[in-house]
């Protein structure tokens, strides 16, 4: 193998001039450098990072920790992969920087992460970055001080920076647009209650609605999920929250569903009751996962969850967290995204008012 000794007696040089040209930090004049460059073709010289980190205390190194790539094949069904999305984000995020991204999956085990981070601490990372599957709180081994840390999807008790999806501001988002449209009557089928972007959704549904001088009514927020894999309960829960969501004495005139999966299942759920979309029943989901929304008929409005975003805001904190540019955030970023129009959801006219013979107004 050549070395750098090498490529100075073949070029001519000193072993120093070789070094000020691999790494661009001297002048060098344009024919001196050819010569180097030449010289490292032909002897198939390739210069040592771990030498050069050991030099200037970096490593040029990154770790990613996540359970998206052995996971996701169990997941294969229409649903979107979140955390895989957010990885390709840091991957796009990362192609410029210049560094080096070292992928670890924990193949579902959380108890891998402990021995995870020390692996890539060993190898002196710079950062890391880790990416949870869905909107939760983690608790991570501590890391030391020369290594930053990144959450992505998930947030911790010890004030790690984290980037989260904004639930509330989508959802509440979500609901102005249905009561732009002219809905008043509008239910709510949330995934498991116990998640806590179901907690934050459900509170930007209630405020959406406050705002709008609309009464919440109970019987039009149900849970219509929980913690299986079986996908025909998820059929039957879902078919019951349906049933008693339109045997209310007053039926809602849009029903919003906690994602786009569960917005699908209800699509064949509702035809069979005879209902014809939107004409007698207005639907919206959550996610815009556009192997769902946009191959649907009609086409269904769905608020966005901005992974990529995520996994990309993510990188470019940790990157200025390691350049010493940022300050680390005290407190979680939040990342929000816009409402696909779609075209499951119906325009109601507005309540007409009219002046009656004896000058009172009716609706």
């Amino acid at each position: 193998m050549a070395t750098i000794y090498d490529v100075a007696r073949a070029s001519g040089v000193s072993p120093k001039t070789v070094s000020r040209v691999i790494n661009g930090d001297g002048a060098v004049k344009a024919s001196t450098k050819e010569a180097v460059e030449k010289a490292i073709a032909v002897l198939g010289y390739v210069p040592s990072t771990a030498a050069r980190a050991m030099r200037s205390n970096k490593s040029g190194l990154v770790g990613l920790i996540t359970g998206a790539i052995s996971l996701s094949h169990s997941r294969a069904e229409v649903s979107g992969l979140p955390d895989l999305f957010i990885v390709q984000g840091i991957q796009k995020a990362m192609e410029t920087s210049g560094k080096t991204l070292l992928i670890a999956d924990t193949g579902g085990q959380s108890d891998r992460v402990p021995q995870l981070i020390r692996t890539f601490e060993e190898h002196r990372v710079e950062g890391i970055i880790y990416v949870a599957d869905h909107h939760r709180k983690v608790s991570l081994p501590p890391v030391s001080k020369s290594t930053k840390l990144v959450l992505a999807n998930c947030y911790d008790d010890a004030g790690s920076p984290a980037i989260l999806p904004n639930d509330y501001q989508g959802q509440l988002t979500l609901v102005n647009s249905l009561i732009a449209k002219g809905h008043r009557r509008i239910a709510y089928l949330s995934l498991n209650a116990r998640l806590e972007a179901t907690k934050l959704r459900t509170k930007g549904y209630q405020d959406a609605l406050a705002a709008a001088g609309i009464k919440f009514d109970p019987a039009l927020l149900i849970p219509a999920d929980i913690d299986t894999a079986d996908p025909d309960t998820e059929v039957q829960l879902l078919w019951d929250a349906i049933d008693r969501i339109l045997s209310l004495p007053e039926p809602p005139t849009v029903i919003c569903f906690g994602n786009d999966r569960m917005a699908m299942r209800a699509y064949g759920i509702l035809r069979s009751r005879g209902l014809s979309l939107p004409d007698d029943l207005s639907v919206a989901g959550y996610d815009n996962h556009r192997l769902i929304t946009e191959t649907l008929y009609p086409t269904l409005m769905s608020a966005e969850l901005p992974y990529a975003a995520i996994g990309i805001r993510a990188t470019e904190l940790l990157l200025a967290m390691i350049s010493g540019t940022t300050a680390e955030p005290t407190t979680p970023i939040l990342i929000g995204g816009p409402v696909t129009a779609g075209n499951s959801v119906k325009d109601l006219p507005a309540p007409i008012t009219k002046l009656s013979s004896i000058g009172r107004t009716t609706k």
